[in-house]
């Protein structure tokens, strides 16, 4: 299969297209950097990431699949207003540009699937509810940035392109920025949960998160939004007992709201806000995860 990807220099990105050119794929990197300055075994072709037209823009035509990561990074500084617009603008217009570039394209020409990054935020803060594919759409900012960004993507289908939207929660892997930032405290012997810790935290091993973009990329069936999150969900203070435990560290000292939304600000919600996620479609679609408990998931990745 002939794959294009974009934000392929990322957490998920890299291994992704890893795996994809493992299997044999030839695979076109989408990068903001130099033309063939992509990872090994692929071509890269400049882009700007909101024109839809230039030679990157050829390169869609007779390609199989399309695999969208682009976007500014959710957790690296706090949320000014300026920053939010940066957070939106990098995935909307990003998107955007793909649609439209396949818009373009004869209907025999088109790729056949989209895949589309999105967040398990999708759902907002809800509490002890059980959430689903089928759930609503919840209140707050990154809720309401991820039904702009599905919506953009969505715009592919009308043209013959199956849409997938993977909607992660927090990946757990080795290099994991958001894993680091949780162990940290506990490597200071001064980890616990965060907040009330009755939140809860939808999480997936990077390695199920790389699985289940190639199963939206090669399963038919796959469309439509996926919660890209591991059966086992916790409370976040189990969370928090697991993490001190995998590095021999007390998991007793407590990270109050208040004091996280005094230093992250309006980011604190990455935290704070639960999400009782079940990965009910990929279940469904028979996808067997690799690492479906917490423990073993943070064993690995905290190796």
């Amino acid at each position: 299969m002939k794959i294009i990807v974009a934000g392929a220099t990322g957490f998920i990105g890299q291994p992704l297209v890893h795996e994809l050119t493992r299997s044999g794929n030839e695979v076109v990197v989408l990068t903001r950097g130099d033309s063939g300055a992509g990872p090994a075994d692929t071509r890269a072709i400049h882009w700007d990431a909101r024109t839809a037209s230039g030679p990157w823009a050829s390169e869609l035509r007779g390609a199989d699949a399309i695999v969208n990561l682009a976007g500014a990074n959710i957790g690296a500084k706090r949320w000014t207003e300026s920053r939010k617009r940066e957070l939106e603008s990098s995935r909307i217009e990003a998107t955007g540009a793909i649609v439209s570039a396949i818009d373009v394209l004869e209907a025999a020409d088109r790729p056949k699937v989209l895949v589309n990054a999105s967040g398990i935020d999708y759902y907002g803060d809800r509490g002890d509810e059980v959430i689903t594919e089928d759930s609503t759409q919840g209140a707050g900012f990154l809720a309401q940035l991820c039904g702009r960004w599905e919506a953009a993507a969505l715009d592919a289908e009308p043209l013959g392109v199956r849409v997938a939207l993977m909607r992660t929660g927090v990946v757990l892997g080795k290099g994991s920025m958001a894993l680091s930032r949780l162990a940290l405290p506990f490597k200071l012997f001064a980890g616990g949960p965060l907040g009330s810790g009755k939140q809860w935290f939808p999480w997936i091993h990077l390695q199920d998160c790389i699985g289940l973009y190639q199963l939206a990329i090669e399963n038919q069936a796959a469309r439509g939004p996926i919660n890209g999150v591991a059966p086992d969900v916790r409370r976040e203070k189990d969370v928090a007992s697991e993490i001190g435990r995998v590095l021999g560290r007390p998991s007793w000292a407590p990270a109050p709201a208040f004091a996280l939304h005094l230093v992250l600000g309006e980011l604190a919600h990455l935290v704070l806000d639960g999400r009782r996620a079940e990965p009910a479609k990929a279940l469904a679609l028979g996808y067997q995860f690799a690492y479906p408990l917490l423990p073993e998931a943070l064993s690995d990745a905290l190796a």
